[in-house]
């Protein structure tokens, strides 16, 4: 059986806990192979939100990875077959060059290539509060076909932990390219009533 491929990025923006969540996620769903793109800022991000100890425990995730400036790497090309990427935490820069079809990184080039090749590119924006800039950046990334998922936490899952909800968080992105995980609570199927 063919490993099916996902593409996770992390950016610089506050929130590289999901991006890493999803990569240990994603390691728990049989038959996928991950592909990481981590920016310098999101590395330092990572650090400085104690998220974990080095950007090589975070490598050590994934089973591919790529240096950000790489915009030669096999993500780069539409010829790469995958089901997707999710930029978890997405900047507002990363946003910028999406929406703007500019590609001076891998993160954007292979972002723009998911969307040029018609598959999923799942953007968990990271920003608040929003002025019209920012909103007219996701209009215009929404009708390129990108899908804008901010983390926003769902309190019906009555999370007791901050890690419950970002699982949860992350869960419902990996819904959107239809791989679901088992820790996933969805609305009125065994959780609390």
């Amino acid at each position: 059986m063919q490993k099916r491929r996902m593409i996770v990025a992390i950016t610089g923006a506050s929130g590289a806990c999901y991006g890493v969540q999803a990569l240990k996620m994603l390691r728990q769903i049989e038959g996928i192979e991950t592909h990481l793109i981590m920016s310098s800022a999101g590395v330092r991000t990572a650090m400085e939100e104690g998220v974990v100890g080095s950007a090589e425990e975070i490598r050590a995730l994934a089973d591919v990875t790529y240096p950000h400036k790489d915009i030669g790497a096999a993500v780069a090309s539409g010829s790469f077959k995958c089901e997707g990427m999710l930029v978890a935490p997405c900047s507002i820069k990363t946003l910028s060059a999406v929406a703007h079809c500019y590609s001076d990184d891998l993160i954007s080039r292979a972002a723009d290539v998911c969307l040029k090749e018609r598959r999923k590119l799942v953007l968990m924006v990271r920003e608040t509060p929003l002025h019209a800039g920012h909103i007219a950046l996701m209009d215009t990334a929404t009708r390129s076909g990108a899908i804008i998922m901010p983390p926003v936490p769902s309190f019906y899952t009555r999370p007791k932990t901050l890690d419950d909800l970002v699982s949860q968080t992350v869960g419902r992105a990996l819904d959107l390219f239809d791989l679901d995980h088992p820790s996933v609570r969805r609305w009125k199927e065994g959780g609390p009533s």
